[in-house]
């Protein structure tokens, strides 16, 4: 049984959109945006790609990649002051750029990123679930993998539906695995014999082969970032909604960089930067580090917890991805822009019922679907999501200095922190977003290529031009949004805080 926010008994429920506010104060807010980076996970499949990139310039490039979205958190900080709207991205662009803008930069865009996003984090905790249960030969077959993914997907989707409460509780767990063995493993590998003495040089700026070699190292590491953002979309059911999603979005990226930093220096410490052997930089360990060294670096048994990290981590990130896209779609039914469905509230666990039940079945099956049609094309899907990460980042920056032009000359703090900062931090996204579409023309990059053009660019940029037919269409279902969508939002976004 459910009901909409708007027909809620206003002596049960409280205002708003229906979410429960106060459920969630500083510390939860933090754990939900560092599990929904996936830690372990993240830094386990990509530690080694910006090795054979930047060889022993690695922590440098996870610092470089860290600036622009140290900006794009605040300008994340600034706009959820002004409005704290569990929509973020799609509100906020709508208020400064437009309704079209807004549904498709601030929506469409944002819920196929994580979508397809999702479908990997499905698929990777059941490969590492199944390992776990030495069930080896189920792992490497597709169809026992993905049909484990669904189980996931359901269990993820029922945890989010009971409340963010339980949500967040079983973040904690999740996360202090996480964060436990990477630490473990960093310490034992930084104390090893032979283990080099860490360099001041593996941080240098300077140190990359040409421009080329840096772009794609620090492109690297906007996926190892991305996703902090989705601890914004319960900033209505958190205590003081207008400072602590701020607060906890900027002190989880800096929380990620320190995580990132330590484990990388003590892997490099330990087995180098060299493309033979166990070295960082060999294409056979660059898909998992933390599985090609664990073993050697903590021994067998306690690779296992390692490896059991890696897994929580996919499936940690799951649930909070589950639990912000259901809260955006929220939004956008509350501001109609989408159907009135996407607003139910669920009477006893005041969750969006029908929003998070929808992403987990949509999930469920974009990945049934991408895995009978080929694993290449699965593997090309996720690649393409860095596209997408670097537009919405981008223009929600761009959104945060446009928004506040008019005040900047206040203060010197409204100047950095409303406006050069994530002015900054939205066009370096936009950089990286033609970089990146450039480099994924070529019919090399990735595994599938059509008429000469890479599949990768074509699922990314072919994603993003049907958002764009598809906004059309949306605009003659829903007329009042797009004809009113500034100041129908900034009516409803007023009446919530």
């Amino acid at each position: 049984m459910t009901t909409t926010a708007r027909h809620q008994d206003p002596g049960t429920a409280p205002p708003g959109k229906g979410l429960r506010a106060g459920t969630v104060g500083l510390l939860g807010s933090v754990a939900l945006g560092l599990s929904s980076v996936a830690p372990a996970y993240s830094i386990a499949v990509t530690l080694g790609f910006v090795t054979v990139v930047a060889q022993t310039a690695a922590p440098a490039a996870l610092l470089l990649g860290f600036v622009p979205v140290l900006l794009t958190a605040y300008a994340f900080r600034e706009l959820n002051r002004e409005m704290p709207d569990c929509g973020t991205t799609f509100v906020w662009t709508t208020r400064a750029f437009g309704p079209f803008a807004g549904w498709l930069a601030g929506g469409w865009v944002v819920q196929c990123a994580t979508l397809i996003a999702m479908t990997a984090l499905a698929r990777v905790g059941a490969g590492y679930l199944l390992g776990l249960l030495g069930l080896d030969t189920l792992a490497g077959h597709s169809l026992a993998v993905t049909g484990t993914a669904v189980l996931l997907l359901a269990v993820v989707t029922l945890v989010a539906r009971r409340g963010l409460q339980l949500a967040a509780s079983v973040q904690y767990a999740l996360l202090g695995l996480q964060l436990l063995a990477l630490l473990a493993f960093g310490v034992a590998a930084l104390s090893r014999d032979g283990a080099a003495t860490p360099s001041l040089a593996w941080f240098d700026p300077f140190a990359f082969d040409g421009f080329g070699p840096f772009a794609e190292a620090v492109l690297l590491c906007l996926f190892i970032y991305w996703g902090w953002d989705a601890l914004i979309t319960v900033n209505e059911e958190t205590t003081d909604s207008t400072r602590t999603p701020g607060r906890a979005a900027v002190l989880s990226t800096v929380i990620l960089l320190a995580t990132y930093l330590f484990t990388a220096v003590a892997a490099i410490s330990y087995a180098g930067a060299g493309d033979t052997g166990s070295g960082l930089g060999n294409p056979d360990n660059a898909a998992d580090v933390l599985a090609a060294l664990a073993p050697s670096v903590l021994g067998e048994v306690l690779a296992k917890v390692v490896q059991l990290a890696v897994c929580v981590s996919a499936v940690s990130a799951l649930l909070t991805c589950t639990v912000g896209s259901s809260r955006s779609t929220l939004s956008m039914g509350a501001h109609q822009a989408l159907p009135r469905r996407f607003t139910r509230i669920h009477p006893r666990f005041g969750t969006p019922s029908f929003g998070t039940v929808f992403f987990g079945a949509a999930t469920a099956l974009l990945l049934t679907l991408l895995t009978l049609v080929s694993a290449d094309f699965l593997g090309d899907a996720i690649l393409s999501v860095g596209l997408l990460i670097a537009l919405y980042y981008g223009v929600t920056g761009l959104a945060c200095a446009w928004h506040f032009r008019r005040s900047l000359r206040g203060s010197v703090r409204d100047l950095m922190l409303k406006g050069l900062m994530p002015l900054a931090g939205g066009l370096m996204m936009i950089a990286a977003f033609a970089r990146t579409a450039y480099d994924m023309v070529d019919p090399s990059y990735g595994s599938t290529s059509f008429g000469g053009i890479g599949g990768v660019f074509l699922l990314g940029a072919g994603s993003i031009a049907l958002g764009a037919l598809v906004t059309l269409v949306v605009a003659i279902r829903f007329p009042r949004f797009f004809r009113e969508g500034r100041s129908a939002v900034a009516e409803l976004t007023v009446k919530d805080s």
